[in-house]
């Protein structure tokens, strides 16, 4: 008797387990209202039933782009999409791939931070390209009416820059840096509370972070580090440099950043297998020394101590 009650009670814990892994897989493949993707979004998409994915896309057809000299069609890498699939409690998840110019990239990247999108990474996929074409990755949770219409802000933001220049511009808005290098250090070292480094009217402040990788301890000097440079005059300056930030780190400093007027020009890895694992963002500011100091220190305080 007691064999068949423990064998009708493992029966049972397995039903039980079948049940709940049907549930959750039929929860996963659940159905979206693909049709309204598309009117939110105004994109058209394309249904994937065995992953149950649906991707809206965008080519890039409106500025011609040239890599080796070599007129690149959108189908060959030129073409913004978005894909979402069923997550949990009724709510769809989104990854997206954002082809973007370089006038485009940080107003499109404060628009999906403040539409409570997530921007993952920041990079180029090609070398000569005539203008230069940079790639954002992005990505989010929600119901389907918010989280398609946070993607259509980001795709509505692209039109309004291009329509406003059609010509993807050179160079950052802003103030002109000043001619001649002219940081006066003392400022800025008050701002971040320790001493920096100065080399011909230039400042930079570097401030050290820790992995091990391969068994081996790495910090500061190999690397692991969030750095910010200085030059111009005090009135006219240029920051630029590097933040070192864990992964759930990014978002924030992303926000922070963003806010306070400083350009992203990056966001990838410098390092495999390390622990913790760091992403690296490098950015480029304009405008007063001590203003972008100040900048900079907020933005700290959103990383680890």
């Amino acid at each position: 008797m007691f064999h068949i009650a423990v064998l009708s009670r493992n029966v049972s814990i397995i039903f039980i387990t079948l049940v709940l892994t049907a549930a959750v897989a039929a929860e996963s493949h659940a159905a979206m209202d693909t049709t309204k993707i598309e009117q939110i979004t105004g994109l058209k998409g394309t249904f994937s039933k065995g992953e149950n994915v649906f991707k809206i896309s965008k080519p890039r057809t409106d500025i011609k782009v040239q890599v080796d000299n070599w007129q690149v069609p959108p189908f060959m890498g030129l073409t913004s999409w978005v894909a979402f699939t069923p997550a949990h409690d009724a709510q769809l998840m989104a990854m997206g791939d954002l082809v973007l110019f370089e006038d485009e990239v940080n107003p499109v990247m404060s628009v999906a931070l403040d539409a409570g999108l997530e921007v993952t990474a920041l990079h180029n996929h090609f070398f000569f390209d005539q203008p230069k074409v940079y790639f954002m990755h992005i990505g989010g949770m929600g119901n389907i009416d918010d989280l398609a219409g946070d993607v259509k802000k980001v795709f509505d933001e692209v039109n309004t820059i291009r329509k406003a220049r059609p010509t993807p511009a050179n160079e950052f808005p802003g103030n002109q840096i000043g001619r001649v290098n002219s940081i006066t250090a003392a400022p800025l070292e008050a701002v971040f509370g320790t001493k920096g480094q100065s080399s011909n009217g230039m400042f930079k402040i570097v401030i050290g972070r820790s992995v091990t990788m391969h068994g081996v301890s790495l910090g500061k000097e190999m690397g692991v580090n969030t750095w910010a440079g200085f030059a111009g005059s005090d009135d006219q300056a240029v920051v630029d440099g590097d933040f070192a930030v864990l992964e759930d780190e990014l978002q924030p400093v992303l926000k922070a950043m963003r806010a306070g007027g400083i350009n992203i020009v990056a966001i990838h890895q410098h390092m495999s297998l390390a622990q913790p694992h760091y992403l690296f963002l490098h950015y480029w500011g304009k405008g007063k020394a001590g203003d972008l100091a100040k900048v900079i220190h907020r933005t700290l305080d959103f990383q680890e101590k």
